[in-house]
């Protein structure tokens, strides 16, 4: 199994060969995590220092519950009550991490390139966990994995990406795995949350769910971010679900098989209708969550074996 990487800090970096490796060692780790005794000694004597600035549930429990699972010894850093609330730097912080010899560090940053920054003052692996505008490999990883376990390929197949496609790293990440393995992406949502030159990124676009939606294989939706918006986007949450919104009507335009996603946490009656959410002949969105713990062991399952072989030096 051949993984290159030093770091996970997006997919950009990563080939179709790096994509499957992590695939494939994750399913692995799907059965084990279906076993009774969901343990095993890989990540063994190593540190894992989850960093969280931004809040987060599914994200930290499930790297938190896949280090674990690995026997790495893992700790939960408390950033809201952190030096950097002190006013130290990021760069100060990392150095000062970096002085206690961790293994593996899960950044989440609501800055774009801060894990990045992170990556080049540590000599351990850095995970991504979501930095800003900027990417979500994990996310996209086990979002490959449902969709290659429902569907059983990757490949050629049509997927609609919808919503707040604008403020979302999760589209981002998306974009960039299911375009290296040949599928073929169209992007749903208003022009106001759809992201200037979107047409350029080798993806189609529509404004318009029903045309959209058309025999698609996978519809994933995406939760309005509106944390990160600043002005009116849309003109009421009602309109919203009125026209992008998916329920059972809009759905009926796409395959009959087709899968229904969403990384959470979900706006019911916003961005999904509660029913469509909950079917269990339709949605795979609880399969997403499963599927995080297992591509989040495989990923640092991967790190670790290259951080044993080549550790990398400190940046000054």
């Amino acid at each position: 199994m051949t993984f290159r990487q030093t770091h996970l800090l997006g997919i950009e970096h990563l080939d179709p060969q790096d994509i499957t490796a992590i695939l494939d060692l994750a399913d692995h780790y799907v059965d084990l995590n279906r076993s009774p005794l969901k343990r095993s000694d890989v990540l063994a004597g190593l540190t894992q220092i989850n960093m969280f600035f931004e809040n987060s549930t599914r994200t930290q429990a499930s790297f938190e519950i896949a280090g674990k699972r690995l026997g790495a010894d893992v700790m939960n850093m408390a950033m809201q009550t952190s030096s950097v609330k002190k006013g130290e730097t990021l760069i100060d912080t990392a150095l000062t991490l970096n002085a206690m010899h961790p293994d593996l560090l899960v950044v989440r940053h609501p800055m774009s390139g801060a894990v990045n920054l992170l990556a080049e003052k540590v000599n351990c692996a850095v995970l991504n966990a979501g930095d800003g505008r900027h990417e979500h490999p994990t996310q996209a990883l086990l979002d490959a994995l449902t969709i290659r376990r429902a569907k059983g390929r990757l490949h050629r197949l049509n997927i609609a990406i919808c919503g707040d496609i604008a403020h979302s790293r999760v589209a981002r990440s998306n974009i960039l795995l299911l375009g290296k393995m040949e599928s073929r992406i169209r992007l749903i949502g208003p022009p106001t949350l759809m992201p200037a030159g979107a047409a350029d990124w080798g993806v189609e676009v529509f404004d318009d769910m029903k045309a959209g939606l058309r025999d698609v294989d996978v519809v994933m939706m995406l939760r309005l971010q509106k944390e990160r918006m600043d002005g009116g986007f849309i003109p009421s949450e009602r309109e919203y679900f009125h026209r992008f919104g998916l329920d059972a009507e809009k759905l009926g335009h796409a395959r009959p098989d087709a899968i229904v996603m969403h990384p959470g946490p979900m706006n019911r009656g916003v961005e999904i209708d509660g029913t469509i959410a909950d079917d269990i002949n339709r949605s795979v969105i609880q399969e997403q969550v499963e599927m995080g713990v297992a591509v989040r062991m495989a990923a640092m399952d991967l790190l670790a074996r290259n951080l044993r072989r080549t550790p990398e030096p400190v940046h000054a």
